[in-house]
């Protein structure tokens, strides 16, 4: 499994649409274990654009602060599983907690 989260300042960014670089970090979701990452910059932020680029990246889930309904819904469209409201941590620290069922998530922080 392959978990993109968008990176602003080393931590994720509150908008997936609004950040610097997405952390794609590579599970196995058996032993529960990052196995790899890296760090990509994503092409500019245009309707449509990301969900399609971490499709090509080989995402199968996203994990953003706040995403708006139609993102959402590109995302599904390419079977990438969506999880909004959570928190400003590093990226590992967010897959850890995601990965162990502890992800504390709130509401979606975008409205649009």
């Amino acid at each position: 499994m392959r978990i993109a989260i968008p990176v602003a300042e080393g931590r994720l960014c509150p908008h997936f649409g609004h950040c610097q670089e997405f952390a794609l970090i590579d599970v196995d979701e058996k032993t529960k274990s990052v196995t790899a990452q890296r760090r990509e910059t994503p092409p500019p932020h245009e309707p449509g654009v990301l969900p399609r680029w971490l499709a090509g990246e080989g995402a199968n889930v996203i994990i953003a602060g706040g995403m708006g309904a139609r993102a959402q819904g590109l995302f599904a469209q390419s079977g990438i599983k969506v999880v909004v409201g959570a928190p400003a941590e590093p990226p590992e620290d967010v897959v850890k907690a995601y990965l162990a069922g502890t992800l504390q998530t709130g509401g979606n922080l975008c409205d649009h």
